[in-house]
C-alpha cells in the first residue's frame, strides 16, 4: 500500500493529519472557527489566514516537541540576539520546509482555491532594514535546519522598516502597517511579561553580611511582552522560537487622571512606553531619536536576559552555570549593552560576587561584528547614558576600571593604547564606545568575511587584536538554499533536481557535481530557459508596477541593496550616463542592449542617500524616454524592495553589481544570493567578493577597481578627485552634463550637491574606479553576447557557491565559538487513545 492510501486509511488529528480529505476539513474549520467567515462572504485575506492557521498548527505540533525535548535535555542553547530579523513571509517557506506544499496543493485544488494566490496575499514582517536582518533571518532557519537548540531574541516593532513610494523620482516614507490585519503566526505570552526600567539614581548601601550592594531605583518602567513565532527546520522535526517583545505601560490607563478630565495625561504613560517597540529604528538625527534607540537596545537585551535566568531556574540548575546553558551572539552593537545588563541581573539581583559574574558573563557572549565604518559604530554620550541607565554607566565604569588597570599591568607606560582601549572616549564630549564595550566583555569576536576579519585586525579593532588574538575568528556570511533557491528559483531547482538529486538543499557543497554537466548542450540550453522564464516573469513585474516596457533578451544588471554612497550606486549611474553619450553621439555604436535595475531604501534622515535615488530615477526619465537610446538601454528603480520582492529579482539577474570601494562592505550577502540563482558579478575585491572570487574562478568574475591596500594609499598620498574628472574626458562629459540640467529638467542645482562631493571629496573613491569599472563593463557586454559561455559562467558560478550557504556558517559557529550539538525532535504518532487531556498534578 503506498502511503497516500496510508496516511487515508488512519486516523487522523485534523491539527496535524496531512491526507486530502483531513487537510480540508482543517481548512474548513479555521475559516468558520478562527476567521468567523464562511466561503460565501470570506475574501482572499481570509482564506490565506485561513491557510496560514491550519499550516501554523502542524508547526506547533513541532514547536511543542522541540520545547518539551530541549527542557528534558541537558543541552546548551543558542541565544541570537539582533535588533533586526527580516524572516520574509512566513507561509511559503514553513511549508517548504516541513515538506508540505503538495498535500497544501492539492488540497487546495479541490477546495477551487489556488496555493499561489494565498502565498502572494501574505503582508511581509518589515523587521529588518537589509542584510543584517536578513542573515538572522538566514541563520534562524540554518539553527533549526541543523537541529541546533537556538532562540532568537529581538523587538516586535509594530511598524516595521517603512515601505517606500517613489514619488517625482523621489523616496516617500509611508508607514509599514504590517500588523493591520493581524500577525497568524505568533503567539503572545502575557504571563511571560518582564519589567524592564529607566532612568532614576542609583543607593549604595552595605547588606548584613557585610558586602558593597547597589540598588538601583528607577523613575519609570516597562513591561516587556513576548511574541513567539515558531520557525521551522528543513526536512526534520525541529521548530525553533524567534522570541520578539512587545512594549507596553505597566498601567494602560491612569483611571484618576481620566476622571479628572485629563483624558490625554490618562494615556501619557501608555503612549510613552509603547513608543519604544513602535518603529524600526527611528531616525537619530535629533537628541529624543537617540534616546528612543537607546532604550529600544536596553529593552529588548533585558527582556531577553532576564527571560533566559527564569528558563534556567525553572530547570532548577543554578545560575553559577549559566554560562554553561546558554550562548549568546551578539549581532553586531545593538545588542552589546547585554554585556552590562547581565552583570547587573547577576551581581545586583542575584547576589553573585563580581568577578565570578564576570567570567560568567564573558564566558556566555560572542561579539559578531558587522562593520568596518566608524561612524556606524555605536557611541553613546554619557550624559544620555546617565539619564536613561544610570546604573549601567556605574556597572560600565566599573568593568572599564579594571580592564585598563590589566592593560596597564601589560603594557606599563602605553597611555596612547589604554585611550584606544579604553570603553570611553575621553578625546572631546564623552562618549561610551559599544564596539569596544563589546569587545572587552565577549569571548569572541568575529568578522564576517575573511578581509572584514582581517581589516579588524589591522585596523578597526587592532588594539584588541594586539591584546588579545585568541578572541577573534572569522565566520564567513551565508544565505539559506531554502528559501533563496528552493523557495525563489523552484525552476532552476528542479532543473538541479534531474541532474544531481534533492540532497542539495541540505547540503550545498553537492552543487559541485553540476560540474560536469557544463558541456553538455542540453543541459546549458535548459539552464538558459529557466533564466528566459524568471526574467520574464521580473520584466511582467516591472510592466505591471511602473508601466515600463523592457526587454526579456536584453541583459539584466541589477543592483538591489541599501542605498549608502559607500555602495557606490551612484558609480553604477554614472556609467549608464556614459553610454547615453555614447549612443547620442554615435546612434549606430554596437552596445550589447542592457536593462538597469536598481531597488533598495535609503535611510530617512539620510539625504545623500536619498539624491542618489532620485539622481536614478532622473536618468531613467530621459533614458527611458529618449526614442533611439531607449531601444538599447533602460533604467528601472523597483519600489519598496524586501524579501518579496527579492525572491523575484535574484532569480533573473544575469550580472549582479556589486560595486562597493573596496575595504568598506564587511560582507555582503546578496552577492551571495544573485551568484546562487546564476548571476555573474562583477564586483570589485570588497567583503566576500573576494571568496566569491575565488570559489567561483577569476574568470567568472569581473573585477575592476582598487584592492584595499590601494585605496588606502590613495587616500594616505592625498586623494584628489578632482583630477580624475580632468584626465578622463568621459568621466568628465559625465559629470558635465549630469551638472548642466540635462537630466534634471534644466534644474542645474538638483544634483550639485552629489557632484561637488564627488569632485571635493570623493569619499569613497567613485571617480578614482571609473575608469577600471567602465573597462570591466564593456568586458561583460562581450561576453554576454557570446551566448554559450556566459551560460558556463552561470554554471560556474552556482555550481561553485557551496560554501556560501547559512548551514556551513552557523556549522563553523557552533564547533569553534557556541559548543553545542544537535539535538534530534521525534514526533509521536497520534493516538486516539491519547488525544484526551490528562492534567498531572
Amino acid at each position: 500500500m503506498d502511503k497516500t492510501a496510508c496516511i487515508n486509511n488512519a486516523v487522523e488529528d485534523d491539527r496535524t493529519g496531512l491526507s486530502i480529505p483531513t487537510l480540508r476539513r482543517a481548512l474548513a474549520d479555521n475559516l468558520y472557527y478562527q476567521q468567523g467567515k464562511y466561503t460565501a462572504i470570506a475574501n482572499k485575506h481570509d482564506f490565506y489566514m485561513m491557510l496560514a492557521y491550519t499550516v501554523r498548527d502542524r508547526l506547533l505540533q513541532r514547536w511543542l516537541n522541540t520545547v518539551q525535548t530541549y527542557l528534558k535535555k541537558d543541552v546548551r542553547v543558542v541565544c541570537y540576539m539582533s535588533a533586526e530579523f527580516l524572516m520574509g513571509p512566513h507561509l511559503g517557506n514553513a511549508m517548504l520546509n516541513m515538506g508540505v506544499e503538495e498535500h497544501f496543493e492539492k488540497a487546495l485544488k479541490e477546495s477551487g482555491l489556488t496555493m499561489q494566490d494565498l502565498i502572494e496575499e501574505e503582508e511581509e514582517p518589515g523587521l529588518g532594514n537589509g542584510g543584517l536582518g536578513r542573515l538572522a533571518a538566514c541563520y534562524l532557519d540554518s539553527l533549526a535546519s541543523l537541529e541546533i537548540p537556538a532562540i532568537g531574541y529581538g523587538i516586535r516593532y509594530e511598524f516595521g522598516i517603512f515601505d517606500q513610494e517613489i514619488r517625482d523620482g523621489w523616496q516617500v516614507e509611508i508607514t509599514d502597517k504590517w500588523l493591520r490585519y493581524g500577525n497568524p503566526w505568533e503567539i503572545v505570552r502575557p504571563h511571560g511579561a518582564v519589567p524592564v526600567h529607566f532612568g532614576g539614581y542609583t543607593r549604595q548601601y552595605t547588606d548584613a553580611m557585610g558586602r558593597y550592594r547597589v540598588d538601583w531605583v528607577p523613575d519609570r518602567t516597562v513591561t516587556g511582552v513576548p511574541y513567539d513565532t515558531p520557525i521551522p527546520g528543513y526536512n526534520n522535526n525541529t521548530a525553533n522560537d524567534l522570541r520578539l517583545w512587545k512594549a507596553e505601560a505597566p498601567e494602560s490607563l491612569n483611571l484618576q487622571a481620566f476622571n479628572h478630565g485629563d483624558y490625554a495625561g490618562a494615556v501619557s504613560e501608555k503612549i510613552a512606553s509603547e513608543t519604544i517597540s513602535k518603529i524600526l529604528y527611528p531616525n537619530d538625527n535629533s537628541s529624543q531619536g537617540k534616546k528612543l534607540r537607546l532604550e529600544q537596545q536596553y529593552f529588548f537585551v533585558s527582556c531577553s536576559l532576564q527571560d533566559m535566568i527564569r528558563i534556567h531556574l525553572f530547570e532548577g540548575d543554578s545560575l553559577h552555570n549559566f554560562h554553561k546553558k546558554f550562548a549568546v551572539q551578539l549581532n553586531d552593537t545593538h545588542p552589546s549593552i547585554a554585556i552590562a545588563e547581565l552583570m547587573r541581573l547577576l551581581v545586583d539581583v542575584h547576589g553573585i560576587d563580581w568577578d565570578e559574574a564576570w567570567q560568567i558573563t564573558t564566558a556566555t557572549m560572542a561579539y559578531t561584528n558587522h562593520t568596518l565604518l566608524p561612524e556606524a559604530l555605536e557611541r553613546w554620550p554619557i550624559a544620555l547614558f546617565q539619564e536613561v541607565l544610570p546604573r549601567h554607566l556605574e556597572i560600565i565604569y566599573e568593568i572599564n576600571q579594571r580592564f585598563l588597570n590589566h592593560v596597564r599591568i601589560r603594557f606599563p607606560g602605553d597611555e596612547a593604547l589604554i585611550a584606544r582601549l579604553s570603553i570611553i572616549d575621553e578625546s572631546g564630549e564623552r562618549y561610551i564606545r559599544m564596539a569596544n564595550l563589546a569587545s572587552v566583555g565577549s569571548h569572541s569576536i568575529n568578522g564576517v568575511a575573511a578581509l572584514h576579519t582581517e581589516l579588524l585586525k589591522r585596523h578597526t579593532l587592532a588594539d584588541f587584536y594586539h591584546i588579545a588574538p585568541e578572541k577573534f575568528n572569522n565566520k564567513t556570511n551565508g544565505v539559506t538554499p531554502r528559501r533563496w533557491m528552493r523557495l525563489a528559483n523552484p525552476g532552476l531547482s528542479r532543473l538541479i533536481d534531474s541532474r544531481i538529486g534533492s540532497d542539495w538543499v541540505k547540503d550545498l557543497s553537492q552543487l559541485k557535481r553540476l560540474e560536469k554537466h557544463v558541456e553538455d548542450p542540453e543541459f546549458r540550453n535548459e539552464w538558459r530557459t529557466v533564466k528566459a522564464n524568471n526574467k520574464k516573469r521580473l520584466a511582467d513585474w516591472i510592466q505591471h508596477r511602473l508601466d515600463l516596457t523592457v526587454d526579456p533578451q536584453s541583459l539584466f544588471d541589477i543592483q538591489v541593496k541599501r542605498i549608502h554612497e559607500y555602495k557606490r550606486q551612484h558609480l553604477s549611474a554614472l556609467h549608464i550616463v556614459a553610454l547615453y553619450n555614447l549612443l547620442k553621439e554615435n546612434p549606430k555604436l554596437d552596445i550589447q542592449p542592457r536593462t538597469f535595475i536598481f531597488g533598495g531604501k535609503a535611510a530617512p534622515g539620510y539625504y545623500m542617500a536619498k539624491l542618489i535615488i532620485k539622481l536614478i530615477n532622473s536618468i531613467a526619465e530621459v533614458v527611458n524616454n529618449d526614442p533611439h537610446v531607449s531601444q538599447i538601454i533602460k533604467v528601472a528603480y523597483l519600489p519598496d524592495f524586501n524579501v518579496t520582492l527579492g525572491q523575484r529579482v535574484y532569480p533573473a539577474a544575469d550580472l549582479s553589481e556589486q560595486v562597493s570601494l573596496a575595504g568598506k562592505e564587511a560582507s555582503g550577502t546578496g552577492n551571495m544570493k544573485f551568484a546562487l540563482n546564476g548571476a555573474v558579478t562583477i564586483g570589485t575585491l570588497d567583503g566576500a567578493n573576494i571568496e566569491i572570487r575565488e570559489e567561483a574562478g577569476a574568470e567568472n568574475f569581473f573585477l575592476f577597481g582598487m584592492n584595499a591596500d590601494e585605496a588606502a594609499a590613495l587616500r594616505a598620498s592625498g586623494y584628489n578627485p578632482r583630477s580624475f574628472y580632468e584626465a578622463n574626458h568621459q568621466l568628465k562629459a559625465v559629470i558635465d552634463i549630469l551638472g548642466s540640467g540635462h537630466f534634471s529638467r534644466g534644474d542645474r542645482d538638483l544634483f550639485k550637491p552629489l557632484l561637488d562631493n564627488l569632485l571635493y571629496q570623493d569619499q569613497f573613491m567613485v571617480l578614482a574606479d571609473f575608469a577600471s569599472y567602465l573597462d570591466a563593463q564593456m568586458a561583460v557586454g562581450s561576453a554576454f553576447k557570446k551566448e554559450e559561455e556566459w551560460t558556463r559562467k552561470s554554471i560556474y558560478n552556482v555550481a561553485r557557491m557551496g560554501k556560501f550557504s547559512s548551514d556551513r556558517s552557523i556549522q563553523e559557529y557552533c564547533r569553534e565559538i557556541w559548543k553545542v550539538e544537535p539535538v534530534r525532535i521525534e514526533l509521536k504518532e497520534y493516538s486516539q487513545h491519547d488525544a484526551g487531556l490528562t492534567v498531572k498534578r
